[in-house]
This record gives C-alpha cells, sequence and structure tokens, in this order.
C-alpha cells in the first residue's frame, strides 16, 4: 500500500512537470496582454511600446499594450496579480508601485514579493527636474536661491503622491534646505497639462516624459537626479555636480508576471526581453531617453525588488509620507 501511494504521488508529479513543459513549449499560441498600469505617454508606456513591438517579432504573436492607469499604478497591478499565471498576462511594471508602494499606502490589494514572478529588468531611468519656464531659474544655484527667496511657493509635482519622482523630491529639499509643495494628481496627464499651463512650476520626472516639452521650449531642464549626466541631453548638468554630492536616485522598470507561472515561460520571456534589449536600435533609443537597459536573471530582478522595498521604506517612514 506504501508503495502504491509513493508511485502515484511520483507519477503525478510527472505529469505535473510533464505537462507544464509541454503547455510552456507551445507559448505562446495567442497575443499576449502587457499591462501598463499608467496612462498613455508616460515613461512607463513609452518603454512598454518600444518592448512590446519587439518582443511581438520575438514571440511570434502580438503583444498588446493595454494601459489601466489609476492609485500609483495599483489597479492595473491588482489585475495581473489577479490573472491566470498562464504567460498571456504580463505588467510593464517600475520601482514605484511595486517597491515603494507597499511602505506609503497601508492597504495594498496585492504584495509585490508573493503575487508577482520577476520576469527581467527592462531598464535604470534618469529622473529630471523641469520647470515651467516662468520660473526664474536656469540653474540649480538659481532654483535653489528662488525658493530659499519665496518659500513655500513653488508648487512640484512627480508621476505620483510616493512616486520615485515624489521621494527625489523629498529628498532635494532636505538636502537644499528648501520649502516646495508637492501636488499630488491622479493621472500623469493633469499633471503635465498644470505644469504646461504654469498652474504648476516644477516637475520631478522620468526623462521619458518630458522629452518632447523640453526640445519644444515649453519646458526647462534644470537638473538629472543621477549621479551621470545623460547622453540624450549632455547639456543638462546632474545634482550631485551641481553642489549635492552623492545625490544619485533613478527609477528601475521591468516585466513581471502573476506568481504560479510556469518558470519555463518566465524564462523564455526573459530570454526574450534580454536579447532585445542587446539590440544596438534599442540601445541608441533608450540612450536617447536617459534608460540604462537592463537585462539580467529573473533571480537578479527579484533580489532589486526585494532590495529597494527595504531601501524605500526607511525613505517614506522618515519622510512620513502615508496613503490609506
Amino acid at each position: 500500500m506504501h508503495r502504491s501511494l509513493k508511485g502515484a504521488l511520483a507519477l503525478t508529479c510527472f505529469s505535473f512537470v510533464f505537462a507544464a513543459t509541454a503547455f510552456a513549449q507551445g507559448y505562446p499560441s495567442r497575443p499576449v496582454r502587457m499591462v501598463v498600469p499608467f496612462a498613455a505617454g508616460g515613461t512607463t508606456d513609452v518603454l512598454a511600446r518600444i518592448l512590446g513591438q519587439k518582443l511581438s517579432e520575438s514571440l511570434g504573436q502580438q503583444v498588446l499594450v493595454d494601459n489601466r492607469p489609476g492609485a500609483n499604478g495599483n489597479i492595473g497591478a491588482e489585475l495581473v496579480a489577479r490573472a491566470p499565471a498562464d504567460g498571456y498576462t504580463i505588467m510593464m511594471g517600475f520601482d514605484g508601485t511595486l517597491a515603494i508602494n507597499p511602505s506609503v499606502y497601508r492597504k495594498l490589494a496585492f504584495d509585490p514579493v508573493r503575487d508577482f514572478a520577476p520576469v527581467a529588468n527592462v531598464g535604470l531611468v534618469a529622473l529630471l527636474i523641469v520647470v515651467h519656464p516662468s520660473l526664474p531659474a536656469k540653474s540649480v544655484a538659481e532654483l535653489v536661491a528662488y525658493a530659499k527667496a519665496n518659500p513655500g511657493k513653488i508648487n512640484y509635482s512627480s508621476a505620483g503622491h510616493g512616486s520615485t519622482g515624489h521621494l527625489a523630491g523629498e529628498l532635494f529639499k532636505a538636502r537644499a534646505g528648501i520649502d516646495m509643495t508637492h501636488v499630488a494628481y491622479k493621472g500623469g496627464a493633469q499633471a503635465m497639462n498644470d505644469l504646461l499651463s504654469g498652474q504648476i512650476q516644477l516637475l520631478v520626472t522620468a526623462l521619458p516624459t518630458v522629452e518632447a516639452h523640453i526640445k519644444s521650449g515649453k519646458l526647462r531642464a534644470i537638473a538629472f537626479t543621477t549621479a551621470r549626466r545623460v547622453a540624450g541631453m549632455p547639456d543638462v548638468p546632474t545634482l550631485a555636480e551641481s553642489g549635492y554630492a552623492g545625490f544619485d536616485v533613478a527609477s528601475w522598470y521591468g516585466i513581471v508576471s502573476p506568481a504560479g507561472t510556469p518558470s519555463d515561460i518566465v524564462r523564455k520571456l526573459n530570454a526574450d526581453i534580454v536579447r532585445i534589449l542587446e539590440q544596438p536600435d534599442v540601445r541608441q533609443r533608450f540612450a536617447q531617453l536617459g534608460t540604462d537597459p537592463g537585462g539580467g536573471s529573473p533571480e537578479s530582478f527579484a533580489a532589486t525588488l526585494r532590495a529597494d522595498i527595504d531601501r524605500w521604506a526607511a525613505v517614506v517612514r522618515n519622510a512620513g509620507i502615508h496613503l490609506d
């Protein structure tokens, strides 16, 4: 009886492994949905569409970008966390939603470690301080001087309350000893509209979001928050070289799938994405957008996620940033 039970269990395990492998070998047999938990036009969306087009060619099936904005990415993330773990729903996530929101929100409908299978780190994106031309500041020194002379009069925004841009702004305020007011919006499009109209004066965001407006002269670039200058805008300095040594804040973006997605599918997607990130035209476009291509294994991406959850928890706690 004991031997029969062991044999049955072994056969069952073998059947599961065989079924999963066979399923992965036929993947994908239909279009794949890539959820973007933010509105069209933002950094997450721009990177998703670059990757999605290339991934469609690599997989032989169309990768459809599905924008599901709201609640700093939480709505789209919850949707993906609850989706079938079959590889046909993936998400372009970023550190704001996956690594910062767990500390900012007292209640989340998903757990970034428990509910997702990390697939691949797509890239590290430089953050940029931009201002409306009506603000009389063309450099970091002039911005700080104006802010000190007009405490509380500069309204600034970011990708959302508790986003990487918001925290970078708070760190800059603390280092510079200035007072600016963060204005939280439900979506990046509204923040951008108010910046372009002069309703707010400053934005801390990723370069892809504001690149076209800087080149058209509608916005003025002040400084990058990363340690190095960006190839796409070599004349824009960094905060580190503008008197704030050691200032280095960027956002990572990466693909995740629902927890329980077969490992063979995760590794296939990872291998395809890593190959795409090595293509010269993708690397050139990423450089223009201030993005360092990612790569690496699913395990290394998972380690980055866990480390940044701990890292940002301390910053959020010290800044007293919380939402229900």
